[in-house]
């Protein structure tokens, strides 16, 4: 097999902050509600909890998410309504809240979300991170048909996405917390 971007590790590896007027804890109570997701992320239309206790590590969440056909418009990507599950793997209320994507037979996937919280002066420094480490089968499948050129672009293009999410989703957080 020749060398693909899409073999490169990480994959992806983002990250964005903002500071919140709030308590560490104030602002660990919204972002480990995954069922609220919907009012900040620019995908997730919110979920539900499908195993376990709310927000504990081990849980899985369900969640709905929606993408615009204008998103990297040219790739085949999913569009419209999909779903995805993900397991909680570290939670400790007012320092740091994440869970990894899980594959459709609930198999661990290389890919995890997650939101770091620490005081700053009357408020909070809230940081949001993503890690692919290995490419995720629905990477796998976007790019099986794309010629290198066109996974770099996709790579590319993807990336600039993530980080303009990143930022999107830290400003919504914020905006529902300070309101």
């Amino acid at each position: 097999m020749t060398n693909t971007i899409i073999e490169k590790s990480p994959l992806f590896e983002l990250r964005a902050e903002k500071w919140i007027s709030a308590t560490p804890e104030q602002v660990y109570a919204v972002v480990s509600d995954l069922p609220r997701s919907a009012e900040w992320s620019p995908e997730c239309r919110g979920g539900e909890w499908i195993e376990g206790a709310p927000s504990a590590v081990g849980s899985i969440f369900r969640g709905e998410n929606l993408r615009a056909e204008d998103v990297v418009g040219w790739a085949p990507l999913i569009r419209g309504t999909w779903y995805t599950e993900a397991r909680v793997t570290r939670a400790e209320p007012g320092v740091t809240f994440q869970w990894m994507m899980l594959t459709h037979a609930r198999d661990d996937q290389e890919s995890v979300w997650g939101f770091d919280v620490e005081a700053d002066g009357d408020g909070s420094v809230l940081t949001h991170h993503f890690r692919m480490g290995k490419a995720t089968a629905g990477i796998h499948k976007i790019v099986a048909d794309l010629s290198e050129p066109e996974r770099e672009k996709f790579i590319t293009e993807w990336t600039a996405k993530l980080v303009q999410d990143l930022d999107d989703t830290l400003d919504r957080i914020k905006v529902v917390i300070e309101k």
